[in-house]
């Protein structure tokens, strides 16, 4: 089975490339970034604290989630819900990097991405991915653009979903979620020793598309 790592920074576009990669060439896409926010999801509709560490592991228990993919869409159920738009709120995003700090949460998860990979030609993105959850995946792509750039994406996504979160508040968010990320003590977003690094600021989709495509067919097997 080939394995895909793709990690990088929030807003980067990690998700929908890897979308689309997966649909082009056939593989299982797996958007570990959508488990970590059903999680936060939970905690919050919990009414607990997500950085209290005690709060969040007193929740993994009764969460159950899965992945099913529905018209060629990966959806997200927690506990038997459709959770798929519910994460995508700027609150759960917040509350997804504070969860994914916890040992106990990654620990949750990380057996159900590993089998998912043993099983399947997969595409992967997250922050860890390369460096620790598929650490011998044939290929690995650090994806990232410029926090003004992520910021400018992120608010466009928004406004096309009727949120009208102010772009100084978008960038604010994704400045502290990468400090988050970047200096968690467990697993911290960076690029593995052996990543292809691909800045995406000054491409639109498609060139980062093409970008993303010619790394990984350059590397396949023969």
């Amino acid at each position: 089975m080939i394995s895909i790592a793709i990690d990088g920074p929030s807003g980067a576009g990690k998700s929908t490339l890897a979308k689309r990669l997966a649909q082009e060439m056939g593989y299982l896409y797996v958007d570990t970034g959508a488990l970590y926010r059903s999680i936060g999801l939970a905690v919050l509709r919990a009414g607990k604290d997500t950085q209290d560490k005690a709060a969040v592991v007193s929740c993994l228990p009764d969460i159950v989630l899965d992945l099913r993919y529905i018209d060629g869409t990966q959806h997200v159920f927690l506990c038997g819900e459709d959770v798929s738009d519910a994460i995508r709120r700027e609150e759960v995003s917040m509350a997804a990097s504070h969860v994914a700090a916890l040992p106990s949460v990654r620990e949750f998860l990380t057996e159900t991405q590993r089998e998912l990979a043993r099983k399947n030609n997969i595409i992967m993105d997250g922050r860890d991915i390369g460096t620790v959850i598929l650490p011998n995946a044939q290929i690995k792509i650090f994806l990232t653009a410029s926090p003004e750039v992520r910021a400018q994406r992120r608010t466009r996504e928004l406004q096309q979903k009727g949120q009208n979160v102010p772009y100084e508040e978008v960038l604010a968010d994704i400045r502290e979620r990468d400090a988050n990320d970047m200096n968690r003590a467990v697993a911290p977003l960076k690029q593995a020793e052996d990543a292809i690094l691909v800045d995406s600021s000054g491409d639109d989709f498609e060139a980062s598309y093409h970008k993303l495509y010619d790394v990984i067919a350059s590397r396949l097997p023969k």
